[in-house]
């Protein structure tokens, strides 16, 4: 075990020290050949299985080509989907139809120079597919900021707002950047006397606003957001590391004094880390960047280490081996702030700096490829981390009990938890009530997690009935709404009970495409929670629930169980006895 850890070590020194000078930018998620075009997102997690084929894409650069790219559609009754230069939703929301002939991708990737910053009226106004990083640079540049932005800056102005990307914060407007939506221009199909497509604009007054908002493209294609802005401000982070003991009690405190506060909760370690986070006066002295290690270009010798360490130790079932892992990754994110950088490198909190450096972060993003010695952790290429992200939202008042039943559960054997802190824990987040119809109706705390996924859709992994727990726990019990970008199929099962404004939705769908030009079977799966055929294995990705043991993997010793803690949860659990009768048979 000392070993293991001295290797972790070195491994995370040398991840520390990789520079992004010499990295490659994730790769773009459509390749294309004589035969058409394949569609994937940025985690190559879509696999074989469901490959995204369709005959042609089309990269408009202006609102009039993108215009005349759905007229066209329109007129030849051609299946939709516009997909930006990075594509990370997890769900298939992007491909068209699984009948590749009559559909066609509309890429964003090069709609992407307009950007105007209303000084006076603290807007701005971008086109689609304009990276988030450029916006808030041009907004800083102006002496403004934008107050929400989600962690991750690897997305576009219309992909960020349709699927609910968020931030954290219950003070003013909140943390999910769609509330900061005050207009937007939204091409849909027409008539053919109105040229088969014509452009609507929304302003704040229009009801059909909160529809657009979040829409998971399933209205028309977004063309430009008008973003609501501040003046220009600075931002003071501290993290504090301790005790886990009453997270329960703690957390609405905590996000009502600090204005972009969150707590990550290592369960196995017994530990949380709260950020204190809060807006201070321009003059205050400090230069800070918010560089999350996550998001740094990282050695792919280490991040194939990584991986390769972490497969080992499914194999052999080694769960003290992931312990190991995660209280050295937990470590090493306290030594150096978890990126947080006072100037080169961290110092000392607070760590202080402008609103624009400071919300969000990606730096493997943006890196020359002169040579290929690091990439993003995730990039598919390298064979690097592989893994399930979920993401639940609760009312407050129903997460403080989640938050006891995960303690429970992970009392009964906290080694157990070292899989998602090998990760980053549950990490604990706050938006707002919204107004999209898609949004939250109160104000609402999102946990996230990640864990570890099987480079074969057949293997089932260690732990498998933990996560399958606290997953049916947070969707089923608690009745928690699913992030629509990201989680298993699963999550999203009778979605629609879970939003109040759920048919001023469709209305308005019906209403914008009326022929269901930007539906797909894939789409309706997520919008309407429609439940997967059930078949072998079904559950071990999570496009099913387990009913039976054939859902799991019974040759492996995976069998259909209740859960330890919610009872009424059906998981697939390792067991020993049925392994031994496998091998007698």
């Amino acid at each position: 075990m000392a070993n293991l850890g001295l290797c972790l070590w070195w491994l995370l020194h040398t991840l520390h020290l990789a520079t992004t000078i010499h990295a490659m930018p994730p790769p773009p998620p459509v390749q294309c050949n004589q035969t058409g075009c394949n569609l994937s997102n940025s985690y190559g997690v879509w696999g074989d299985r469901k490959e995204c084929h369709v005959p042609n894409i089309t990269y408009p650069t202006t609102q009039t080509e993108l215009l005349s790219a759905i007229a066209n559609a329109n007129k030849n009754k051609l299946k939709v989907k516009v997909v930006t230069k990075f594509s990370h939703t997890i769900p298939k929301l992007a491909c068209p139809t699984s009948m590749s002939t009559n559909s066609i991708l509309i890429s964003t990737e090069m709609y992407n120079s307009g950007i105007e910053v209303d000084v006076n009226n603290l807007v701005v106004t971008a086109d689609a597919g304009v990276s988030l990083r450029a916006l808030i640079d041009r907004v800083e540049e102006a002496g403004l900021s934008l107050v929400a932005a989600p962690y991750w800056e690897g997305v576009s102005v219309a992909g960020m707002i349709s699927t609910g990307a968020h931030g954290s914060s219950w003070w003013g407007k909140g943390g999910a950047i769609h509330d900061h939506v005050v207009g937007m221009s939204l091409i849909v199909p027409a008539k053919q006397s109105e040229g088969y497509a014509k452009v609507v604009r929304l302003e704040a007054h229009d009801p059909l606003l909160n529809a657009a908002k979040v829409s998971l493209g399933l209205l028309g294609v977004i063309s430009k957001v008008t973003f609501s802005l501040e003046r220009g401000f600075k931002r003071s982070i501290t993290y504090n590391f301790t005790d886990d003991a009453r997270i329960e009690d703690e957390f609405m405190d905590h996000a009502t004094k600090h204005e972009f506060a969150d707590i990550t909760w290592y369960p196995s370690r017994h530990t949380a880390v709260y950020r204190y986070d809060d807006r201070v006066p321009l003059d205050t002295t400090g230069d800070g960047v918010n560089d999350f290690l996550g998001f740094q270009s990282n050695s792919i010798l280490v991040s194939k280490s990584v991986r390769a360490a972490e497969k080992a130790l499914e194999n052999a079932r080694n769960v003290n081996g992931k312990c190991a892992m995660a209280n050295s990754f937990m470590g090493y994110k306290k030594l150096i702030a978890n990126g947080l950088k006072n100037n080169l490198i961290f110092t000392g909190y607070p760590v202080v700096g402008y609103q624009g450096k400071m919300q969000t972060s990606g730096s493997c993003l943006y890196s020359p490829t002169t040579r290929i010695d690091s990439a993003c952790s995730w990039d598919p290429r390298i064979k690097g981390l592989f893994f399930y992200e979920s993401t639940a939202i609760f009312p407050p008042h129903k997460f403080a009990d989640f938050l006891r039943d995960v303690r429970k559960l992970r009392d009964l054997k906290p080694e157990n938890f070292c899989g998602i802190d090998i990760y980053n824990g549950l990490l604990i987040r706050f938006i707002k009530a919204s107004g999209a119809y898609l949004g939250q109706s109160e104000d609402s705390v999102v946990v996230d997690f990640n864990y570890y996924r099987a480079d074969e859709s057949s293997t089932p992994r260690l732990n498998q009935d933990v996560w399958e727990e606290v997953e049916q726990m947070a969707f089923f019990k608690y009745e928690a709404k699913p992030h629509w970008a990201k989680n298993r199929n699963l999550a999203f099962l009778n979605v629609q009970k879970k939003y109040p404004s759920f048919n001023k939705f469709v209305a308005a769908k019906k209403q914008l495409d009326p022929q269901n030009m930007f539906s797909s079977e894939w789409s309706d799966e997520i919008l309407f929670g429609r439940e997967a055929k059930k078949g072998d294995g079904c559950a071990l990705e999570g496009q099913c629930i387990c009913s039976e043991d054939g859902h799991c993997s019974p040759s492996k010793g995976y069998l259909c169980q209740p859960g330890l803690v919610y009872k009424e949860a059906r998981v697939c659990r390792y067991s020993q006895s049925s392994m031994s009768m496998t091998y007698y048979k």
